[in-house]
């Protein structure tokens, strides 16, 4: 067991402290704090998960959470940080001097900042009863009789399954919506007939919609899906833009803070006649900007994505927009465009839709990113292709955990 100090935490929320052996990453401990921590060897430094803290930060949460909440900190203290992966990350990896616009906090869903805002949950079963979430990098479960960070329309809905009879079913996955209210169910694992009584009770009960899902090697909803009884979506408010949210297909967890986001970009991009947006999901962003130009194009790959997106332009008269099921590296097809936006996976963008932006020269690129490492790789390739940073901001999607949003505008 080692006696460390953490110096400060870096991307992936690990503490960074100095050894006599070299450099320590470890998962457990905030800034500043002196701590015990079981290390082991990698290539080029030791990793290791804090057993014991010994002087803990001034303002660490000190009530329960769930493990997924690796920032435990009181809300005002996450804000600089996070603030600082991105700044550090266009310093140290985009190798550019620009000035990071001050984070733009989580709204406040209750009475205290940082709680309540998820509106998306997945949980395991736990073999004893119960929900249960488990612990990062192992299989390990830790059952939770309460969560505080999702949205209180999950609240009744995580209540009831708890103490629910599930057996057989790998995952219980949640959905809620604040706009209407409501919550929908999902099932992952045994066999759909199973549980066709049990979304039928949970429908008297108050859920909204069940759907069933076939456990797959390629991640969750990726097998079979079979809609169980009630709602099979629900409609979400970003920003003043009502989209569908269903159980299935991804949507940000914290509307109010995407909705912010969403906003900021409809005003920092210059108008023009042609937008083309890559990894646009259900096409929120889309539908937001599409006032100022005269021709959108949004591009994914998921088909569910698409035909929520379509139903959501159709229902909100939006006739500038046009819908493409295809991957991002198509790009090339739909240039020129004044404006191309993009909101990457993690990885950030591949090689051929980088070289897409590159040679196709967009005067305007909108980059909103989920990975402040590779957001800035991108950024910095892009500066060596002629384009200037323009505009940065943090956003809080997602308090009480390292991940931070950012909004970024690059032009020619």
């Amino acid at each position: 067991m080692a006696r460390l100090h953490i110096e400060k935490l870096v991307a992936g929320g690990l503490g960074l402290a100095r050894t006599p052996s070299g450099t320590a990453l470890v998962r457990g401990g905030l800034p500043g704090e002196v701590v015990e921590a079981e290390l082991r060897e990698r290539k080029n430094h030791l990793e290791g998960h804090v057993r014991k803290i010994l002087e803990p930060h001034p303002a660490r949460y000190l009530k329960p959470l769930p493990p997924s909440a690796d920032l435990p900190l009181e809300y005002p203290a996450q804000l600089p940080i996070k603030q600082g992966f991105v700044q550090e990350s266009l310093e140290r990896i985009a190798k550019l001097s620009f000035t990071v616009s001050p984070i733009q906090p989580s709204p406040t869903y209750g009475a205290e900042a940082g709680l309540y805002y998820r509106t998306a949950a997945q949980y395991a079963l736990h073999p004893l009863g119960g929900l249960a979430y488990r612990l990062p990098q192992t299989s390990n479960l830790v059952r939770i009789p309460h969560d505080p960070l999702i949205a209180e329309p999950l609240q009744p809905a995580f209540a009831l399954l708890s103490g629910w009879p599930l057996s057989s079913l790998e995952e219980v996955v949640l959905r809620g919506s604040i706009y209407e209210g409501k919550v929908l169910v999902g099932f992952i694992g045994g066999q759909a007939r199973f549980f066709k009584k049990t979304a039928q009770a949970l429908l008297q009960e108050g859920i909204a919609g069940v759907v069933w899902g076939e456990p797959s090697p390629r991640g969750r909803f990726r097998g079979r899906i079979q809609h169980l009884g009630g709602a099979t979506g629900l409609l979400e408010d970003f920003g003043g833009v009502l989209s569908t949210v269903n159980v299935q297909s991804f949507a940000q967890v914290n509307p109010r803070a995407a909705g912010l986001l969403l906003r900021e970009a409809s005003r920092i991009v210059a108008a023009g006649r042609k937008a083309v947006e890559l990894y646009a999901g259900s096409g929120v962003l889309s539908l937001h900007l599409a006032p100022l130009f005269e021709e959108i194009v949004a591009i994914e790959i998921n088909r569910s994505a698409v035909a929520r997106g379509e139903a959501d332009r159709d229902r909100l008269g939006v006739q500038n927009l046009v819908f493409k099921q295809d991957d991002a590296r198509v790009l090339t097809k739909h240039l020129p465009a004044d404006l191309v936006m993009v909101d990457p996976p993690r990885a950030g963008l591949s090689p051929e839709v980088l070289k897409s932006l590159v040679e196709g020269q967009p005067a305007q690129i909108l980059y909103i990113a989920c990975d402040p490492a590779t957001w800035a790789r991108d950024v910095g390739r892009l500066g060596q292709a002629g384009y200037q940073l323009r505009f940065v901001r943090p956003y809080d999607f997602y308090p009480l955990t390292h991940h931070v949003e950012v909004l970024s505008l690059l032009s020619r």
